[in-house]
């Protein structure tokens, strides 16, 4: 297998994109190969690099299903869950923390 083609930042030709943006077009790479590769340079480090696929090879995202949503809902829920008082927080409980805002600091909650 030969070598990938390697473009500079800013500089691939009309008909590559990325995943993020096939993804914005409501497209996927649908198992195609890598067709190029998208390298940023820079100073005293490796160049960043972002794979590149045919616009023209993308298959259209799936639709998303009734049981496929419940499942996400599901999930975002248990991420917004505190495990140790049980309630929604309103937010993504931080895994830094562990636990919502009140219960990781609750001396801070009293005073104010």
């Amino acid at each position: 297998m030969g070598a990938l083609p390697v473009f500079r930042w800013r500089l691939a030709p009309d008909g590559y994109a990325t995943r993020r943006q096939l993804r914005a077009r409501d497209l996927r790479p649908g198992g195609q190969p890598v067709a190029a590769q998208l390298e940023r340079p820079r100073r005293r480090r490796p160049p960043l690099v972002a794979h590149l696929y045919r616009v023209d090879l993308a298959k259209p995202v799936r639709p998303m299903t009734a049981a496929k949503g419940a499942a996400l809902a599901k999930a975002n829920q248990a991420r917004r869950t505190c495990p140790q008082c049980r309630t929604d927080a309103g937010y993504v409980i931080p895994a830094s923390l562990g636990t919502c805002v009140p219960c990781a600091y609750p001396d801070d909650q009293r005073a104010a």
